[in-house]
């Protein structure tokens, strides 16, 4: 029976080769018909193969803080940086006669049918390294003729448009190694916690014993069979000549030891807001921006939204590479002062720090226990600014509008404009008071009369370069003087717009991102910044001095730190719904939001100013 079987199976060994040099000499002598070519051409694109790699989110010191993929973990290798001995490894269990055959080995085909024969099951494989890469890139893994002849058709012309080089290098990146894991690099940084520059022989042939059956061979579950593959791939090495019979005996002896190595996913507060800040510099610099202010319609707004979301996918799986500004330490500050500072579980807090020398945004915190992609309390969160609006909207247009002198008295009594009655907090009368007397203790009558003297479109003027997102036609009125907005302003935003008293009166945005590369380190995309001046530098100069009062004199005194300069205001809505602080040194911007999500009163809070304590933290 064993010699029928051996017998048989040589038989169909020599027809299936006939088959394909008869096929194959037929396609390249009838000239009358499309060549293979340009049949095969026609189904795939042979020339240009993309795989999909991993995208990497980098902080200000270089370090990794995020790896962006999703079904596929693949951290792209090529050729020259793959390891010779993970190419050995492959090429001795794999594919023997590589370099020699045109895509499709027939004398390989007949000798692994022969020793399948002998040993009665699957002792060898009849594919091709090639033809793998083909079955991986194109085709299904059906077990049937059909698939397996259009294998060897396009591994033979796959061959004619790629060296064999190219082909290893999209072989190792290619193969399946478990858990999601594709490729040698991203193999070896799962498994073992290293670049595969780093690996053993032994380790190397263990990871290459899983492609072969990346289900039995899972090194996770199933790693005394990964161990017994590993020995056979290192005597193939051996018999190969690739390795010395003492690195054999040295890489059986070797224990290997698995050191799993998760995501990298750190700061989800900062990264959050880094995709959402990568789809606004893609969308800029594309014009998907310009098509969204022009869309005549709420379908049509929502499929360019759409169109932008997946070309924002598709370069994250070309393997960017984003590199920001954040500070870690300082990140982790935040989110560590913020959980210590508001204790209780119904009250949330949100701090943004600029670097305003360099525009950037250093630290960006979502809210207290902040999941990625939940809803982001920094940037997400349109809220009233209270009182903290006053410099913006009130004062600095005075000065500049003006040009009164900062000593320049201002009445804090009782005021009515039409049906609108604004008071003073407690219902308190102050007489005339200096300027700076009105700011530092947050008079709202004074501010409200100088919004009326301004006129609310001139006022609000000064607030366009800021670019409120949330800022509507209805803003447009005397209550905004005291923060009274329809929808609020974010943290991010704010804090944005104070950069301005640190820049002599000059604004430029403030973006985490500093570049967005390609894998080679070629620049993709980065902020095209541009400066305003909003206001001069005499009304900044005297806005710098009115800030520093509030600070030492003022609302804002438990904010006081140890800085050349420290300036800022508060802001506090209506029963007490939102705390906010923003504030400079030399150095930083950085603003502090407390409120709840369900607004209600934090009266029983504002005593112990959890927002002048955070920002005193962190700027200390």
């Amino acid at each position: 029976m064993m010699a029928k079987s051996i017998t048989g199976w040589g038989l169909i060994c020599l027809i299936f080769v006939a088959f394909i040099f008869l096929l194959l000499e037929v396609t390249t002598e009838v000239k009358e018909v499309k060549s293979l070519s340009e049949v095969i051409s026609e189904q795939v694109d042979l020339e240009e193969i993309n795989l999909s790699k991993n995208s990497m989110i980098y902080d200000r010191n270089g370090d990794v803080i995020s790896e962006v993929f999703r079904d596929e973990n693949r951290i792209y290798l090529p050729y020259e940086e793959i390891p010779s001995v993970v190419i050995d490894a492959f090429i001795s269990t794999e594919d023997q006669r590589f370099f020699e055959h045109k895509g499709y080995d027939a004398i390989g085909i007949a000798r692994a049918i022969m020793a399948n024969a002998r040993h009665d099951g699957i002792e060898e494989g009849a594919s091709t390294m090639t033809q793998q890469l083909v079955r991986n890139l194109f085709l299904s893994h059906d077990q049937t003729y059909n698939r397996k002849m259009s294998e060897i058709l396009y591994a033979h012309e796959l061959e004619k448009n790629f060296s064999k080089e190219e082909i290893i290098e999209l072989y190792i990146n290619t193969i399946y190694f478990s858990n999601g894991i594709y490729g040698i690099e991203a193999a070896s940084r799962y498994y073992f916690n290293k670049p595969s520059e780093r690996l053993t022989i032994a380790e190397a042939a263990f990871l290459s014993a899983v492609p072969n059956n990346p289900s039995h061979y899972n090194p996770l579950r199933n790693s005394e069979q990964t161990k017994l593959r590993q020995n056979w791939i290192l005597q193939k090495m051996l018999e190969a000549s690739y390795i010395s019979p003492e690195q054999y005996e040295e890489a059986l002896e070797e224990e290997v030891v698995l050191n799993v190595r998760r995501k990298v996913d750190l700061h989800p507060d900062y990264v959050t807001y880094i995709h959402h800040e990568f789809t606004e510099l893609v969308a800029k610099s594309e014009g998907f921006q310009d098509k969204l202010s022009q869309a005549t319609n709420e379908e049509s707004r929502q499929q360019i939204q759409k169109s932008l979301e997946e070309r924002v996918q598709q370069l994250f799986k070309k393997g960017i590479h984003i590199e920001t500004a954040l500070d870690p330490f300082m990140q982790n500050l935040a989110v560590k002062t913020i959980h210590r500072q508001v204790p209780q579980s119904d009250v949330q807090a949100s701090a943004v720090i600029l670097d305003h020398h360099s525009n950037e945004v250093i630290a960006l915190t979502g809210g207290k226990d902040y999941q990625k992609f939940d809803f982001h309390r920094g940037y997400q969160n349109p809220r009233q600014p209270g009182s903290a609006i006053k410099p913006l909207l009130v004062y600095a247009p005075y000065f500049e509008e003006f040009d009164v002198p900062i000593q320049s008295t201002i009445s804090a009594d009782n005021v009515c404009f039409g049906n609108y009655c604004p008071k003073n907090y407690g219902g308190s009368q102050y007489g005339m008071v200096p300027l700076t007397t009105a700011l530092k203790h947050s008079y709202n009558t004074p501010a409200v009369r100088i919004l009326d003297r301004l006129g609310t479109g001139t006022a609000f003027s000064y607030l366009e370069p800021f670019s409120f997102s949330h800022v509507v036609e209805e803003d447009l009125a005397l209550s905004s003087a005291l923060g009274g907005f329809t929808y609020g302003i974010t943290p991010l935003e704010l804090t944005s717009a104070y950069t301005t008293f640190a820049n002599d009166g000059s604004y430029q945005p403030s973006y985490g991102i500093r570049s967005v590369k390609d894998h080679e380190g070629n620049i993709l995309y980065s902020w095209n910044r541009k400066e305003t001046t909003v206001w001069s530098k005499t009304t900044n100069d005297k806005m710098r001095k009115l800030l520093s009062d509030v600070v030492a004199s003022g609302t804002a005194r438990k904010a006081q730190v140890s800085a050349p300069y420290t300036g800022g205001k508060t802001g506090t809505t209506n029963d007490y719904h939102d705390l906010w602080f923003v504030g400079l040194t030399d150095q930083y911007t950085t603003g502090v939001w407390v409120g709840k999500d369900q607004r209600s009163s934090l009266a029983h809070l504002s005593q112990n100013s959890p927002h002048l304590q955070i920002w005193r933290e962190l700027m200390n």
